[in-house]
């Protein structure tokens, strides 16, 4: 159902409503603060932008969302991502990837895929999560421990290199704030759950680097001042050459949208009892990326843990997420000049805590108890996304999780011969094919099982050899849930060989999708209705007729 949740909630909204909508939105708004600012400049941009597109992408998102409570906004799935775009094709690129990125939502979105993408296998998202995890966290060595060293390789292998190279540069005064910085967001909790530990580490870290005149690089000493004004929406500049490069970063940025959003709003719907629409979900998601790259932001999506936030603070209805990007909008335009004073030491800390909550370590380690095949997804795409590339390792995830799920379908699928018997004997279980008496002249074929193109040649094979060539050939399909075009080519084969053999075809229990695909395909005109029936009995009493007239 492609209608905002925004509309559906409005409809019996009440003052209270909006007082709990109110609190929620600014606490998630103060939360949301730091984390936008880090991941800008993981990203390699500056940190305004990540307040942009909070500010944007959070209000688009809330106010044409098809869930409750989602929260947008920039993540940090995107970091791995975003960086790789902004080395190649610099910012005017990522503008333009992630302008692409939000019409392949809508489009997803309208095309009703949002539940499909709910079926990424596990390990394909576990692996890339995890490899995301570790980039984030190599990417922010140099800042954790304040390495006094020029551009950093992008490469992982040589990046960790280049640090054991300049180790020794390292500003212990960046470490202690790093450090602490972790510490004190880890202990936090048990001090409060309502005020965003974050948030004070910022605030006494920038204190005590200010007070103390410390020796740390700030937001201020590498980007200078933030704007304190509002970016007016442009257009980027389109390169058609560019755009053909994009095609597949702007897929990856959509693609971990569309399965980030869609978790979030899963995850959300358990705590607070509701269901979202995904597939409207998907298309504000896409105009929140077309709405946030106008405005010169980054890619951005549903957050899981700024979703979380907001419903354990009362959050109920969109308008909560509208409250939360007014809340950041205020910062920015009054408060932005104070951003400048926040160590980049401190904001590394947060990232690392980012990465150690995205890495599911536990889930890495029940998966790596699993089946050999789920490992071997697993493994490859966490490998393929810190070394390689995160849009190869979701690619080659996807294909690999593909040819193994088709494997074990394949072996699912049982194609048989019901042994023929000279003694003819009548069975009340019309079903039960192991039972009949198969009576000379007739041979009965069964599968069990889908009959697609992995497992068509498995049919060819066991159709293949026969001692002796039969009068008429049933082939029982009442366990063939669906058929696909190389199945039905199988049959078209099965039916020219015995038409070639002189053999008669009888088919039974023909199941509603075969049934139309092979009326569609003029398969069921070629055997003839006279020569379809319910059940096997039936068709087993037609083909003693034909061999009794023969």
């Amino acid at each position: 159902m492609l209608y905002p949740k925004l509309f559906t909630t409005l409809k019996s909204y009440t003052r209270s409503d909006f007082i709990s909508d109110s609190i929620a939105g600014i606490i998630v708004g103060i939360v949301a603060i730091p984390l936008a600012i880090a991941f800008a400049i993981a990203s390699g941009v500056s940190p305004e932008k990540g307040l942009i597109t909070a500010v944007i992408a959070g209000f688009v998102i809330s106010t044409l969302g098809g869930s409750r409570v989602q929260i947008g906004g920039p993540t940090g799935a995107f970091i791995v991502i975003v960086s790789g775009i902004v080395h190649h094709y610099g910012v005017q690129g990522l503008i333009l990837a992630t302008l692409m990125a939000g019409i392949l939502l809508i489009v997803m979105g309208l095309a009703r895929l949002g539940t499909a993408i709910k079926f990424i296998p596990h390990p394909v998202v576990v692996g890339f999560t995890s490899g995301i995890a570790v980039v984030i966290f190599s990417s922010q060595v140099k800042d954790f421990f304040g390495l006094e060293v020029g551009q950093v390789p992008v490469e992982f292998i040589n990046k960790w290199k280049f640090f054991f190279q300049h180790f020794s540069s390292f500003n212990i005064f960046s470490i202690l704030v790093g450090l602490g910085t972790v510490l004190f967001i880890a202990f936090w909790p048990r001090i409060s759950r309502k005020i965003p530990g974050a948030l004070i580490a910022i605030i006494l870290a920038s204190a005590a680097v200010t007070l103390f005149h410390l020796p740390v690089e700030t937001i201020g000493s590498r980007f200078g001042e933030l704007p304190h004004a509002f970016p007016v929406p442009h257009l980027p500049t389109f390169d058609f050459s560019t755009i053909r490069h994009l095609i597949q970063p702007a897929f990856t940025i959509a693609l971990l949208g569309a399965i980030e959003s869609l978790l979030s709003a899963v995850v959300s719907d358990g705590m607070i009892g509701a269901k979202h629409r995904s597939n409207m979900e998907l298309v504000a998601q896409g105009f929140a990326n077309i709405s946030s790259a106008l405005f010169g932001g980054i890619p951005a999506t549903g957050a899981i843990a700024r979703t979380v936030t907001n419903v354990k603070n009362g959050g109920r209805t969109p308008v909560a997420g509208i409250v939360h990007s007014i809340t950041i909008l205020l910062v920015l335009l009054f408060f932005g000049q104070w951003a400048r004073l926040i160590p980049l030491a401190c904001l590394a800390g947060i990232l690392v805590i980012v990465a150690y909550h995205m890495s599911e370590w536990r889930s890495f380690l029940g998966l790596l108890r699993g089946p050999r095949s789920d490992v071997a997804v697993l493994v490859t795409t966490f490998l393929l996304t810190v070394l390689i590339d995160l849009t190869v390792a979701i690619e080659i995830g996807m294909v690999l999780a593909a040819f193994l799920f088709m494997l074990r379908m394949s072996q699912v699928t049982n194609i048989s011969v019901i042994a023929r018997d000279a003694e003819e004997e009548e069975v009340e279980d019309t079903e039960s094919v192991s039972k009949i008496k198969v009576p000379e002249g007739i041979e009965i074929y069964e599968i069990n099982g889908p009959l697609f193109f992995g497992v068509s040649h498995e049919f060819e094979e066991v159709t293949r050899f026969v001692s002796k060539m039969p009068k008429v050939r049933i082939l029982n399909l009442k366990d063939v849930p669906i058929i696909d075009a190389t199945g039905l080519n199988s049959l078209n084969q099965f039916l020219k060989k015995c038409q070639h053999n002189r053999v008669k075809l009888i088919l039974s229990g023909v199941n509603h999708q075969p049934f139309e695909i092979m009326k569609r395909s003029g398969l069921y005109d070629q055997i003839g209705k006279e020569n379809v029936f319910r059940n096997v009995q039936l068709a087993l009493n037609r083909a003693k007729e034909i061999v009794s007239v023969n």
